[in-house]
């Protein structure tokens, strides 16, 4: 799988796993030069809170369009420190 965005790849890895239809991507997958922080964080009940990401490509920014659960309920154990996106990305194998 890969994720895409402003023709750069974020992400690339055959190890992927899919939660409510979102491919996560291991920490070591992504291309962290294209990843910003952010002071961003929702809450989702089962899976606990999540962090956000910026992703800055050729000068364009794409807010908070990746995110990762750094420390997840127990329900969502698989998913620690794995990246989703959306907002735009692309994710295709």
């Amino acid at each position: 799988m890969r994720a895409v965005w402003n023709g750069a790849t974020l992400a690339e890895s055959d190890d992927t796993v899919v939660v409510e239809n979102n491919h996560y991507f291991p920490a070591d997958s992504i291309s962290a030069e294209y990843l910003v922080d952010s002071d961003t964080h929702s809450t989702c009940p089962w899976k606990g809170e999540a962090s956000y990401k910026t992703i800055m490509v050729n000068g364009q920014e794409n807010p908070d369009a990746a995110w990762f659960y750094p420390e997840p309920k127990q329900a969502a154990a698989q998913i620690k420190d794995r990246f989703a996106f959306w907002r735009g990305v692309s994710v295709e194998d």
